[in-house]
Formats: C-alpha cells, sequence, structure tokens
C-alpha cells in the first residue's frame, strides 16, 4: 500500500510540473509554496505521516472574450488511481450554470481510464466546454435585468390656507414650484388653497420653503401617492402650475378681504379628477348649483 501512494504521489509531482510549464504565467497556477516540498519531504522518508493533500487551481481562459473560469483541484494520496476532486467556478457564471457544468466535468472524468492522470484532460474539457454556460449565463442576466422595472411615484399634496393675499408670498409659491417642477395651482384671496404635483423631495421641498418661517393659517390636508412603471408626468392632473383666481362674493374694497366663488372652484377640481378633495378641504360635500 505505501509502494502504491509512493507511487502515485511521485505521479502528481510530474503532473504538478507540466502544468506549471503549460501556465507558466504569474497567477495562472495558485499553489501553496509549501505544498510541493512537503510531498518531497515524505517521499524522502516514507516513514512519516503522509503529507496535506496536493492542492491548487488553475485560471483558465474561455472563448474570444477570454472570460476567467478557475478549476479548483484537490488531489488524493492514491489519485490517478482515485478520481480527483474537481471544482471549477467563475464569477460570471449563476449558481444553476456553475452546477449543470460542473455535473458534466465530473461526469467526462470519471469516463477515463483509471490509473491515468488527467489534469490536462480537464483543463482542456473545462476551455472547451464552458462556453456555452457563460453564453446562457449572460442571457439569463440580461433578460433578469429587463425585468426589473424601476417604479416611480408621483406625490401630490393638498394645503389650505385660511386666506392667500400678499403679492410677495405668491411670486414665492410660485417661484418654488417653477424651481422644483412641480405642477398645480394656487388659488388666491380666502380661503386659500394650493395643490402642488411631481416627485416626493421636490413636494416636501416645497412645502418646507413656503411653511416657514412664519405662515401660521396654513396645514396640509391631504397626501396622494400614486406609482407608476412610467413617467410621473403620464400622472399630473395639471400640466403646469396655475394661478387660479375666481370671481369675488360681494365688494370688499381696499381691505381686500373677499371669498372666492366656491362653486368655480369645485367645477374646476372635477374637471381635474378631484372633486372628492373639496370635502376633504372644506368639510363639506360640494354642490354645483343648478
Amino acid at each position: 500500500m505505501a509502494v502504491m501512494v509512493q507511487e502515485c504521489l511521485e505521479l502528481q509531482l510530474l503532473e504538478v510540473e507540466m502544468l506549471l510549464s503549460m501556465f507558466p504565467k504569474k497567477g495562472e497556477i495558485n499553489l501553496d509554496e509549501d505544498a510541493v516540498p512537503s510531498v518531497q519531504r515524505y517521499l524522502r522518508n516514507t516513514d512519516g505521516a503522509l503529507p496535506p493533500q496536493l492542492e491548487y487551481s488553475i485560471a483558465i481562459d474561455v472563448g474570444e472574450a477570454k472570460v476567467k473560469v478557475e478549476l479548483q483541484v484537490r488531489l488524493p494520496h492514491m489519485y490517478p488511481h482515485v478520481a480527483p476532486q474537481l471544482f471549477a467556478r467563475s464569477n460570471a457564471l449563476h449558481r444553476q450554470q456553475q452546477l449543470q457544468l460542473n455535473t458534466r466535468l465530473a461526469s467526462h472524468i470519471s469516463s477515463l481510464d483509471s490509473g491515468e492522470l488527467c489534469m490536462y484532460e480537464a483543463v482542456q474539457w473545462v476551455k472547451e466546454n464552458s462556453l456555452p454556460y457563460l453564453e446562457n449565463s449572460k442571457i439569463s442576466s440580461e433578460s433578469a435585468s429587463k425585468e426589473v422595472v424601476v417604479k416611480e411615484t408621483l406625490h401630490r399634496m393638498w394645503i389650505y390656507s385660511h386666506h392667500i393675499y400678499r403679492q410677495e408670498l405668491r411670486k414665492k409659491i410660485f417661484d418654488c414650484a417653477k424651481k422644483l417642477n412641480l405642477t398645480g395651482f394656487c388659488l388666491t384671496g380666502k380661503p386659500g388653497v394650493i395643490c402642488v404635483e411631481g416627485l416626493r423631495e421636490n413636494c416636501e421641498e416645497f412645502w418646507r420653503a413656503i411653511r416657514y418661517p412664519n405662515w401660521k393659517h396654513i396645514s396640509c390636508k391631504h397626501v396622494e401617492n400614486v406609482e407608476t412603471e412610467g413617467s410621473i408626468d403620464n400622472l399630473r392632473l395639471f400640466h403646469a402650475f396655475e394661478d387660479l383666481q375666481f370671481q369675488a362674493h360681494g365688494d370688499y374694497g381696499l381691505r381686500n378681504d373677499y371669498h372666492m366663488d366656491l362653486g368655480q372652484f369645485l367645477e374646476f377640481l372635477k374637471q381635474h379628477q378631484s372633486g372628492h378633495i373639496f370635502q376633504i378641504l372644506f368639510g363639506v360635500e360640494g354642490k354645483i348649483p343648478d
């Protein structure tokens, strides 16, 4: 038995020497620096304990793109009379493709004659048979990436104020909406209503900007979020940021204290698929007079 192990280890060293001549570049064969010397020490004195099994890996270029497939090798002491433990792996392979490749590699190695060195045969087989698995893996990756749909969310805020009169405040509202690419409207007068729609972070920045530092009689009454697989622009109810001014009830002169015609406002909301918002803003169901 000891003589057979000795013969097997001698063959393993000869095979490693052959592989090193085939793959002379740095990094092509990864072999622990003490692996070969430990086997050589044992062969000089076979009365001692068996050396660790030889382990190494070979980096193989596959296809025109030279994709790296690493063949990991572990040799039982009785190899080549016992099959080697081989595992091919690559970052370009999915787990399923890697499993299929190694199943076929193991089947091929088991079909070879026992007692024959087969590392060169294994390297050639990986080089010639890995490409279909790499191509299938690439197709799978592309299909998976196509299936990943980036969803966006349209954010819509309905803001109520006791009144909106001051020119400088109105200018701030319109400038801020334009800067943040928001659509909607500002209803000037008493009460005042603002609607903004766009990306959530932009709506929230608008809310912070107009609310502070000292606008006390204002509140966000309602928020809507609508998710889409396309552009949020397709979900907008308003195509610009509008300045709404409806006919006022009564004439309050220079006090500039006038109530908007809420019937006209309700009609406007219904035209923009938002009639349900009237009750949320004012607490009563909106009705358009005959």
